[in-house]
């Protein structure tokens, strides 16, 4: 039984393992790898520490879905509307913009419930907090080193991990990426932000007119979302959520520094927005290094193939674009190139 390791659980990750697990010919053991506590990737959800009923989106906030990949990607969408993973977003979003025949969707259970169907679907072996760090070929196999942990050997592996993090890895397969393929590695690069969570007491009321509202007139904040009113969630019992994003060009300023700093920074500037904002009673604050990607790598066509014997692809949004469609080309495309080696 050939062994298959993807290395992240993010959208794309979970989505070949899902694609995998329904489309080989033969039997595969699936293993998926990620440095997080958690699945989702960029779309993640944090639970509040007092209940984990009470969550908040920090990655991804909503799915627009345009009527071209409505058309081309439907058997997905009706899947995930089918299971109550999505369902129409109908709560206000100030300042979106709405561009004629898109659909947007949100997730009641939070945005990372999508990775999390997918994982589900696939039956592999999940395990977090697993940082790759060489990757060497030994007998036709792939050995695959992590931080913590003894190295494994796998007979194919899908690296689903931002760019800068696939060339950041030691071993045999920094040797075997070519230098068109380091180039166009290279080229792929990333908006920085930060999102901060925060969480409420049950019966805390914020009293706005909106779920979402996107601010253009402040150097630090971009999106503020409270979320519960946003996925139409209102429980007597399950404080209030309410999640911000920053401004690239604040995230790239405070890139470096500490999260307390930075969480300290977007709560003043939160002040002036929303002012007799109420004490939250935990908070969450999440840097996001590698947030949207702001160019894509050149003529990948989805994935990037880098060794045939033993088999080693990588995909994700850095092949295509940096949305929920972008994710699934992308894992149809890894799928494509598997298929004569499952």
């Amino acid at each position: 039984m050939a062994r298959v390791l993807i290395v992240g659980a993010g959208l794309t990750g979970s989505l070949c393992a899902a694609l995998l697990r329904r489309e080989a010919s033969s039997p595969l053991r699936l293993t998926v790898w990620d440095k997080a506590g958690d699945s989702g990737g960029r779309m993640t959800t944090a639970s509040s520490p007092h209940n984990p009923e009470s969550t908040v989106d920090l990655g991804a906030q909503y799915i627009t879905c345009t009527p071209h990949y409505a058309k081309i990607h439907q058997s997905f969408y009706d899947e995930l509307l089918a299971g109550g993973i999505l369902k129409p977003l109908t709560s206000p979003i100030d300042g979106m913009v709405i561009k004629e025949g898109d659909c947007n969707f949100v997730a009641p259970h939070g945005v990372s419930s999508i990775s999390k169907h997918y994982l589900k679907q696939s039956g592999a072996d999940i395990c977090f907090r697993q940082r790759v760090t060489q990757i060497n070929l030994r007998n036709n196999k792939w050995e695959v080193s992590r931080e913590t942990g003894s190295s494994e050997q796998f007979d194919i592996i899908v690296l689903t991990m931002p760019a800068p993090q696939i060339l950041q890895l030691q071993g045999d397969i920094a040797n075997l990426i070519s230098e068109c393929q380091r180039q166009q590695l290279e080229s792929v690069s990333y908006s920085s932000r930060y999102a901060l969570g925060l969480f409420y007491e049950a019966g805390t009321k914020i009293d706005v007119p909106w779920a979402g509202r996107y601010i253009t007139s402040n150097p630090c904040i971009r999106f503020i979302s409270i979320d519960n009113k946003k996925r139409n969630i209102e429980s007597s019992e399950i404080g209030p959520s309410l999640v911000v994003h920053t401004t690239v060009p604040f995230g790239v300023t405070h890139l470096e520094r500490s999260t307390e700093d930075v969480q300290e920074l977007i709560f003043q500037q939160l002040e002036n927005i929303l002012p007799g904002l109420p004490q939250p009673v935990a908070t969450k604050c999440q840097k996001w290094r590698h947030s949207q990607v702001t160019n894509a790598a050149a003529n990948s066509l989805g994935q990037m193939t880098l060794h045939l014997q033993p088999f080693l692809v990588c995909g994700g949004d850095g092949f295509t674009q940096s949305n929920f469609d972008g994710c699934i080309t992308s894992a149809l495309c890894v799928l494509e190139a598997l298929k004569n080696h499952i």
